[in-house]
């Protein structure tokens, strides 16, 4: 008799086949049934942290593959394969020989880089999903399943310890959402998104999510008012259609409501209506789409800023739909989104629609030229040696969500680039020689600079010099991936030719005082100038930063005493900064730590056992979390400091639960943001309220007033939030104050 766990993992598997056999694919069940067989023995007697048999998470996964994303049978056998290497004593090689190269190389490039030669400041996180991106240049299918993978992880994560909890969040926030983004999987992205958020902020999520129920009935009410004039018109036409109700994201309002600085009820496009429209072969379906567009604009007045044309020019991922806002019959602007049953199923799955098509064996070429295009961008990047795994990871990340916009050359071709792309980001999308020589450009027949911001529409022509070579302050001013790989390589080769003349310079220096060029002589000349390698020197010599004395043998004879300053502060700082000691004291009690355990941030005689950040300017009450640093320092940043994406994604292992201890002793200094209406008096009333009301110390304030309404930054010193709580309420009561906000850094 079978055992209960045996039960529910057949029942998983049968599930898994059933969502395959119901699929378009060609049938190959015996190779999923093989890998199931395979996984299933290798992980036999393996739990997750939630007690379940191993087995049931990539049976999970598979079945994401196969029912959400559309994929086949080589993708379903990765997904069901994609542990066993990592986690248990099968090797790739017994994947490759039992069920071939290509399987293999998908379940390789999901294989985590479990150990290595690894620096203390390398991010295992970054050198990880470099090895997934390289892999996945050759095989899209690698990403998707990984995709697949952070999803299941993401829908049980409430299993895990509660710092991994916080680490994977962050990352799949940082990383995963906006490449499910990129390749066009929006109902996955859009889940993510939502996941983590919960995540992290449960309170915030619940309190959006409530707010959404309670106007649920409302919005339903409006919807059905609005729809039933177009189904009216629809059916006259013929056409054969399905409407349905968008409601905006969970994450994506609560994202709105923090760049905008709004609140719930302040967010009028919390839905959308979608128009999904069976194509009439007899029209094109960019025709059909503008025929729609029609039918709704002559019942609903349009607002014509809001127009989206992604029918005539696609995404970067493939997406096409017809975007319009229209006003309502209740005075309420909704969003109406027109497309094809085939466009719904590229917004939906994206590029996995592609691959479905391709496994299938047809020879629809579905958005062929823009995934080659796209992965010939990642192949480019990885093409160019990027010592530093993280800079890689942050470059590859730069234009994930990024609106496309669309811009000519001269001769009238047109170029997709980011939204906040450059004339210097346009320059490089042509071609590196163009790129590095750029001087500026002319926009529209106008004289633009490098760092010009592009429109749709722009028709740019390049100027170049061949004297003008790439600066770093050029990283600075570029938006893509492209330009600032190409602007980084350039740099080092730069680099590179100026050490090697440095080192020329040096050692025709040496040669006329018939000095001996060793290590020993030239270390010493590192150690007088301050530079704790030779390439440094040598490149501070070209760069005519160090001047060479008339005399080199004080150098050399009394090179200990001549240490600069510099160079005694520096290597203090090296010596300490790798010290067993510190590292053994500080970072080993935290390893020690159980993970779900809270690091209380206490404060005696004015001693602090952390570092508040200036980056969020964190203070008792806020919610926070802890960073261990390299010389076991503890940094403690906001749980919404900007920086927190960054270290959750490269950094993972070194975050630390926090909680704050009643800090009485030292004050934090705050800023506050002020509005309101203007009047003789104002900024008296707001002083006597701070000053002398609640007598608290105040380091600025900068108010300034135009047509009768006043804005203003004031820093004031205070010990914990319930302290801006209580400012904010008496400042509140001033006559004329209509908002106090406290500011995002």
């Amino acid at each position: 008799m079978k055992s209960i766990e045996a039960e529910k993992i057949q029942k998983a598997y049968e599930v898994l086949l059933d969502s395959y056999t119901g699929s378009v694919h060609r049938k190959k069940i015996s190779i999923i049934e093989k890998a199931f067989n395979f996984a299933n023995e290798a992980h036999k007697g393996i739990k997750r942290y939630s007690g379940e048999p191993f087995i049931l998470h990539p049976l999970s996964v598979a079945l994401i593959v196969s029912k959400e994303m559309g994929l086949g049978s080589t993708s379903i056998s990765a997904a069901l394969l994609h542990d066993v290497v990592e986690d248990t004593d099968r090797t790739i090689d017994d994947v490759e020989f039992l069920f071939g190269r290509k399987i293999a190389q998908i379940v390789g490039g999901l294989t985590k880089i479990s150990g290595g030669n690894f620096s203390k400041n390398v991010s295992i996180q970054a050198e990880n999903m470099r090895k997934l991106l390289l892999t996945m240049s050759s095989d899209i299918r690698v990403i998707l399943v990984k995709i697949a993978d952070r999803l299941h992880n993401m829908r049980t994560l409430c299993s895990l310890p509660l710092v991994k909890q916080y680490k994977i969040a962050g990352e799949t926030l940082y990383l995963y959402a906006p490449m499910a983004h990129r390749l066009g999987l929006f109902s996955i992205k859009t889940e993510l998104e939502n996941l983590s958020f919960q995540s992290e902020y449960p309170r915030e999520y619940k309190q959006i999510d409530e707010q959404l129920k309670i106007t649920s009935h409302n919005r339903g009410k409006i919807y059905d008012q609005f729809i039933m004039p177009l189904k009216e018109e629809l059916n006259k036409l013929g056409y054969y259609y399905k409407i349905q109700k968008r409601t905006k994201s969970v994450y994506s309002i609560w994202s709105k409501m923090q760049t905008k600085g709004i609140s719930f009820s302040d967010i009028y496009d919390i839905f959308a209506v979608r128009i999904i429209f069976e194509s009439d072969s007899r029209y094109t379906e960019k025709k059909q789409c503008w025929d729609i567009y029609s039918i709704v604009t002559d019942l609903y007045q349009l607002r014509p800023d809001r127009l989206r044309d992604w029918v005539s020019h696609p995404k970067a991922n493939g997406y096409q739909s017809l975007h319009l806002t229209v006003m309502g019959p209740n005075g309420q602007w909704i969003e109406v989104q027109i497309r094809s049953f085939q466009m719904d199923e590229v917004a939906e799955k994206g590029f996995a629609s592609h691959w479905k098509y391709k496994e299938q064996g047809s020879d629809f070429n579905f958005q062929q030229n823009e995934l080659d295009l796209w992965l010939e961008k990642i192949r480019a990047i990885l093409r160019v040696p990027t010592p530093n795994a993280m800079d890689f990871l942050d470059t590859i990340k730069l234009n994930l969500y990024s609106d496309e916009i669309f811009v000519f050359t001269p001769k009238g071709d047109i170029k997709t680039l980011p939204q906040s792309a450059t004339v210097l980001d346009f320059a490089y999308e042509i071609h590196s020689d163009i790129g590095n020589h750029c001087i500026g450009a002319k926009v529209n027949h106008r004289l633009a600079s490098l760092s010009h911001l592009l429109a749709s529409g722009d028709q740019v022509e390049i100027l170049i010099s061949e004297s003008q070579l790439p600066k770093k302050e050029w990283l600075n001013i570029v938006t893509t991936a492209t330009a600032k790989t190409k602007i980084e390589s350039t740099i080092r080769k730069q680099k590179k030719i100026q050490i090697q003349k440095g080192e020329k310079l040096l050692n025709n220096y040496f040669a006329l005082f018939g000095i001996k060029v060793d290590t020993q002589s030239v270390d010493k000349f590192c150690d007088f100038y301050g530079y704790s390698k030779r390439e440094f020197l040598f490149f501070a010599l070209d760069e005519k930063q160090v001047q060479l004395p008339k005399n080199p043998y004080s150098i050399l004879k009394n090179s200990i005493e001549n240490f600069s300053s510099v160079r005694h502060s520096k290597s203090v700082v090296n010596s300490l900064s790798s010290s067993k000691e510190l590292e053994n004291s500080f970072m080993n009690n935290f390893q020690k730590t159980n993970k779900n355990e809270i690091f209380i941030l206490k404060e005696e005689e004015f001693q602090k056992n952390f570092i508040v950040k200036s980056c969020c300017r964190p203070i008792p009450g806020d919610e926070v979390f802890g960073f261990v640093r390299d010389d076991g320092q503890l940094e403690i940043h906001k749980k919404l400091c900007k920086k927190a994406i960054f270290l959750k994604t490269h950094f993972g292992n070194r975050l630390i639960l926090c909680n704050w201890a009643g800090h009485r002793v030292s004050s934090f200094i705050v800023a506050l943001e002020l509005k309101g209406i203007d009047r003789i008096g104002m900024l008296s009333d707001i002083m006597q309220v701070i000053t002398h009301d609640l007598v608290i110390n105040t380091r600025k304030i900068s108010i300034a007033a135009n047509d009768g309404v006043f804005e203003g930054i004031i820093e004031i010193f205070i010990q914990n939030v319930h302290d801006i709580h209580t400012i904010s309420l008496k400042l509140g009561e001033i006559a004329g104050m209509k908002s106090i906000a406290r500011t995002r850094n």
